[in-house]
């Protein structure tokens, strides 16, 4: 019998682990990264005439209202691991971008660089760079709001310290959730404490939706997103040069601290409701199902300023992140721009975001929110336009460009989404994966297809022969695509492999885009020196647990039954928790794990007595089954190795399975 469930939660890819950190050393990196390719170099040096790097604005913008940084640029937990590390960054401090980075993502990653304490103006402040997000911070008359406290305790608190260091150190009496994702709320412990919130003291503010969609959003295909994530944001790769160098919202996301969670104490219900939170007047502009699935905006009309939460960053966002989630409404994200526009765009002064720096001057206030609303219009409608012409997802992606009315902009540039992977997300909205071309309906594996790519093009070595030659001649997508079936029909070739992350080390050396890049170079690392190996059993938090609910719970359970391992066994488990004053019928029967509330079966092979607390000490590996049996913590009744054959038939998911090359674990 298993006597753990291991099980995790992430938002935005952002791991509340801590095995990632160390990552790959530059010590084990022998076999690259390699130089910028002429070719690379000549397509990098083009961009410098193609976009207005003599517009400082931004620059100014970032580096506005600054008051004071940490010293060091890190931050530790309470075990004395680094959870923050700015110090890594300090080669983005030369003027000019480098050959083996797009002069556009250096730009980004400069401006991204600007971190600590910032004055937005009298009474508004923000802490920027300690995190991938924001976290802002009102002074009201008797205490501080706290909007979005980052990702974990450390980097929040360690915000707040610096906060107390320079302005006067009065309590916090609000919290305020822009939305669901992690970086947004994980924190909150950092500022506050739960027997504050608990005794009155300090509200928590979250528009509706928000705890159902903090804890379940990416549950269910969340070891696949933990693994997609390390592709988007690159944590376990270098910082340098030749490696990582941004992840277009922020530099990356804090590893290895303690992400914490509070219920909020009032929940945003409708739109445009108002709020005197500690004397300062708030309307709630709700936003929810575009960025995120429950999110609003907040306009403070005493300040004059506009926070558009993620619906606004530097940068086009993404309608479908690499980790995986569903697919963002580009066309609901243009409206609710264009509604804050309309509501508050004649009044804003300033415009704050919980990424990036804000935007000052009514005039540029309104500019930024119309391209921004035009920009996800555009995407949306000439996407929908295309499809409807017969395109497929490629061919749109390769035609599509922006307005050049847009595509100077710098906050419609693709730091964190691109047109090309949006336009996608579209379509398959609307069309889904499938491009109507019977060839695509039912194609061949990757190996199955790998090794009749290669028979065909007369042998592996034939084939890196001809792609060796288009490599010189700096045709990157094709070498890649070409070493991808190489690879595929024989991991082993190490030719193959090492063509393949030359090629993709190329393309991530041109990226504009902070996530292709790290995607890119971190194919390349995997090609070169194989799948980083990390420890499974990914848990919970304590405090993400008990938002979760039993159904979800059962849910998740069903995912990890192995179907064909459970063919013709039939088990029915009772579960009656004491604490909740709720029970269930749990059932597997034709390889389906279903469960039913309310309910007790009168033919159950076991039935579990036990409190919800019990399950979540054994969810968090606080507890084993067999301790709580002796404890009596769960009291059973019937055949109790019911319990243990249906916990056999559960997989463990492991968090390194291989993107690069075929799977070595069989379905």
């Amino acid at each position: 019998m298993k006597s753990h469930f291991p099980l995790l939660i992430l938002s935005r890819g952002i791991l509340i682990i801590s095995f990632l950190l160390g990552g790959f050393s530059s010590s084990t990196m022998a076999q690259g990264p390699k130089e910028a390719e002429p070719a690379t170099q000549a397509a990098n040096a083009a961009v410098l005439k193609t976009l207005p790097f003599s517009d400082r604005r931004d620059f100014d913008a970032a580096q506005r209202g600054f008051i004071a940084t940490l010293p060091q640029g890190i931050i530790k937990n309470a075990q004395g691991r680094v959870v923050w590390n700015l110090k890594d960054y300090a080669f983005l401090n030369k003027s000019e971008a480098p050959p083996t980075v797009n002069p556009s993502l250096w730009r980004q990653a400069q401006l991204n660089l600007n971190n600590g304490l910032f004055k937005v103006t009298e009474g508004i402040y923000q802490i920027r760079g300690f995190d991938i997000s924001n976290m802002t911070i009102i002074e009201g008359q008797t205490g501080l709001i706290i909007i979005d406290p980052l990702i974990c305790l450390e980097v929040a608190g360690a915000g707040l310290d610096l906060y107390y260091q320079h302005r006067p150190k009065r309590p916090v009496v609000a919290v305020i959730y822009t939305h669901s994702h992690a970086d947004h709320w994980g924190g909150v412990k950092g500022v506050v404490s739960e027997a504050d919130v608990r005794a009155g003291k300090v509200q928590v503010i979250a528009p509706a939706g928000f705890m159902e969609y903090t804890v379940s959003e990416n549950i269910i295909a969340g070891n696949a997103m933990v693994r997609r994530s390390l592709f988007q944001f690159g944590p376990v790769l270098p910082k340098g040069e030749k490696s990582q160098v941004d992840a277009g919202l922020g530099k990356t996301t804090s590893m290895g601290g303690m992400i914490t969670l509070i219920a909020p104490t009032d929940v945003i219900h409708k739109n445009l409701e108002q709020r005197v939170v500690d004397g300062i007047e708030i309307v709630f502009q709700l936003a929810s199902g575009a960025e995120a699935p429950a999110q609003f905006h907040m306009y403070y009309p005493q300040f004059k300023v506009l926070n558009m939460a993620d619906n606004v960053c530097q940068s086009l966002h993404n309608l479908l992140p690499f980790r995986g989630a569903e697919v963002r409404d580009a066309l609901s994200w243009s409206k609710y721009i264009s509604e804050a526009l309309e509501l508050f765009g004649d009044q804003a002064e300033i415009m704050i975001l919980q990424h990036n720096w804000p935007t000052w001057d009514r005039a540029r206030v309104q500019d930024v929110l119309k391209k921004q609303r035009d920009l996800y219009k555009y995407l949306h409608d000439q996407s929908v336009r295309l499809l409807n012409l017969g395109y497929t997802p490629t061919e749109i992606a390769e035609v599509l460009q922006l307005p050049p009315s847009l595509a100077k902009e710098w906050p419609a540039r693709g730091y964190y989404g691109t047109l090309s992977h949006n336009s996608k997300a579209v379509y398959q909205r609307y069309l889904g994966w499938y491009d109507a071309n019977p060839a695509n309906l039912n194609p061949l594996t990757p190996e199955e297809g790998g090794k009749k790519y290669v028979e065909y093009m007369g042998g592996a070595e034939a084939a890196l022969q001809r792609a060796r030659e288009d490599f010189k001649n700096g045709q990157y997508r094709w070498v890649a695509e070409v070493m991808k079936h190489l690879v595929f029909a024989d991991p082993g070739n190490k030719a193959a492999r090492e063509l393949g992350a030359d090629a993709l080390e190329q393309l991530g050396y041109m990226a504009e885009s902070a996530t292709w890049r790290n995607a890119y170079l971190l194919g390349a690392l995997e090609l070169r020196q194989g799948v980083r190996k990390l420890p499974g059993g990914v848990s919970f938090t304590q405090d993400s647990l008990q938002a979760l609910s039993t159904e979800f719970f059962f849910d998740f359970l069903g995912v990890r039954l192995n179907g064909p391992k459970a063919e013709g066994k039939k088990i029915t488990i009772n579960w009656n928790f004491t604490d909740i004053q709720k029970q269930y019928v749990l059932n597997l029967e034709n390889s389906a794990l279903t469960y039913v509330p309310n309910k007790q079966a009168k033919d159950a092979d076991v039935g579990l007595t036990l409190s919800r607390l019990t399950l979540n000490e054994i969810i968090l590996k606080q507890l084993t089954i067999p301790e709580a049996l002796q404890s009596g913590k769960i009291i059973y009744k019937g055949n109790l190795f019911k319990l243990g054959e249906l916990f056999s038939l559960l997989d463990e998911f492991q968090p390194t399975f291989e993107i690069m090359e075929p799977k070595k674990q069989k379905p």
